[in-house]
């Protein structure tokens, strides 16, 4: 029974198959024109060709600007200048002003700049001193639990092999009367005394004064067109969104209000650090005067919020100021926290192109084909009469059916001529016998494509026959 099912199944498959290539091979589709006098399928017609139209003549042609080469890969440079004056109040109830020099660290990159917020420094000598309590395996209670440890990147220095118990901790090697406690630490060789994150960092008041001067300069190489950011006769001003976004000076106070809305993220920023992102976006119509082209401002945060509590909060790195003095090698070890302005631009620039104009027009008008699409698919295959539409819309032609039908259908008029003149029956006889054999010689030549005409006794009429279509003689 299942070799049964199987052997019908790979019959039918066989079969579907064969009649697949067989008319893929054999049969020749040609549109056909048919006209259908239905009121509703020629508005719903009109209207979706309707649609289309304003939907390819606002939004292609004139909102993306269909008419127009695009320049997408522009040119540019960026440079940014700060200003600012702040200060910092130590523990020891003194002010330390800070400027540009001080806070703008490195004072150059590429498409970046860092300012200082907070710090913490620590002044250090290179010698030999114990190790931080925050490093693992630092205490130790004799020197066997210092000796041969494997270096880690927590460490501070290269372990000595000596536990420095409390008696001994002193970098400067000074022993007092203190009764010894069973655990100490182990001694390393470097820069000491090690740094100490936990205190309170320094923090830069009058950020929020500082303002950054952004220069960008932008080429479109598709069009050789160079410009700027600036206007010709900038004076000193700050950006504000509404009254003055021209300025291509930002305060430090609009730029965090931008890049973060809440207060307790903005102040925590200040404090441990983040990174914000400056973007100007060109967009500029090369058929309009070149001024008029200018960048649209946005910034935003980068790094991940504090209250999702990440592995690594904000941002931060160290660096050193180093000096000798009598041999003796110093250094003021400086974390500094604070923002890092990254700098994005992006931009795209349209000219008015013939060639470009030309092919979207007529990607435009195939578009209209897909009017005619939907509403074949109603009409034959949605609506109540799709069998009747399909009838008149679909049809095969074979030509050895078009062929005999043809020659019966002259048989048949020479007939009725020989009813009507009896006196030419036998030559009429003679010529429909010659007409027979001319009929069969076309019949060849018509699978060629060949277009005959066949010349009828009297009267005079003739029958075009053509592949396809038969126009049938007047009686």
């Amino acid at each position: 029974m299942v070799s049964n099912v199987f052997y019908k199944t790979r019959y039918h498959i066989g079969k579907s198959v064969k009649e697949f290539l067989t008319g893929y091979f054999t049969e020749y589709e040609t549109p056909k024109l048919v006209v259908i006098n239905n009121p509703k399928y020629a508005t719903l017609l009109r209207i979706i060709q309707i649609l289309i139209l304003l939907y390819s003549v606002i939004y292609l042609l004139i909102y993306e600007k269909g008419y127009q080469k695009q320049d997408t890969a522009p040119i540019f440079a960026v440079t940014l200048k700060v200003k600012g004056i702040g200060y910092v109040q130590t523990t020891e109830n003194k002010t330390i002003i800070i400027d540009v020099a001080d806070y703008i660290i490195p004072a150059s990159e590429n498409n970046a700049i860092f300012i200082m917020t907070s710090f913490i420094q620590t002044d250090q000598t290179r010698s030999i001193c114990a190790e931080s309590k925050k490093v693992r395996g630092a205490k130790c209670k004799d020197d066997s639990d210092c000796f041969n440890k494997t270096f880690t990147p927590y460490m501070n220095g290269r372990w000595t092999g000596r536990c420095l118990l409390p008696p001994d901790t002193n970098v400067a090697n000074e022993t007092t009367n203190v009764t010894k406690t069973p655990t100490g630490l182990c001694e390393y060789a470097g820069w000491c005394p090690p740094e100490d994150d936990e205190i309170p960092t320094l923090l830069v008041q009058g950020v929020f004064g500082f303002t950054i001067f952004m220069k960008n300069f932008i080429e479109f190489p598709e069009f050789d067109v160079k410009h700027k950011n600036m206007v010709d006769n900038l004076k000193p001003c700050i950006f504000h969104p509404k009254t003055n976004k021209d300025c291509p000076i930002f305060s430090i106070d609009y730029i965090m209000n931008e890049a973060e809305k809440n207060i307790t993220e903005r102040d925590l920023m200040l404090r441990h650090g983040g990174v914000i992102r400056m973007k100007a976006d060109w967009d500029c119509n090369l058929d309009r005067d070149l001024k008029l082209c200018k960048p649209k401002y946005s910034f935003a945060r980068l790094d991940v919020p504090f209250h999702e509590k990440p592995f690594s909060a904000g941002f931060n790195f160290r660096f050193s100021n180093f000096w000798k003095y009598n041999q003796t090698d110093f250094r003021v070890l400086t974390k500094a926290f604070g923002l890092r302005f990254i700098v994005s631009i992006s931009g795209k620039a349209g000219k008015f192109d013939f060639i470009t104009f030309t092919l979207n027009i007529g990607s435009l008008v195939g578009i209209f084909g897909l009017a005619t699409f939907i509403c074949d698919i109603v009409i034959l295959h949605l609506s109540k009469k799709a069998n009747a539409y399909r009838n008149h819309v679909f049809e095969t032609v074979h030509l050895k059916t078009r062929l005999n039908t043809a020659f019966n259908d002259v048989r048949a008029h020479f007939q009725d001529k020989n009813e009507l003149d009896p006196s030419s029956l036998s030559n009429n006889k003679t010529e429909l016998s010659n007409d027979k054999t001319k009929l069969s010689s076309d019949k060849k030549e018509l699978s060629n494509g060949i277009i005959h005409t066949i010349t009828q006794p009297s009267p005079r009429k003739t029958i075009a026959i053509r592949p396809l279509i038969l126009m049938q003689p007047d009686l």
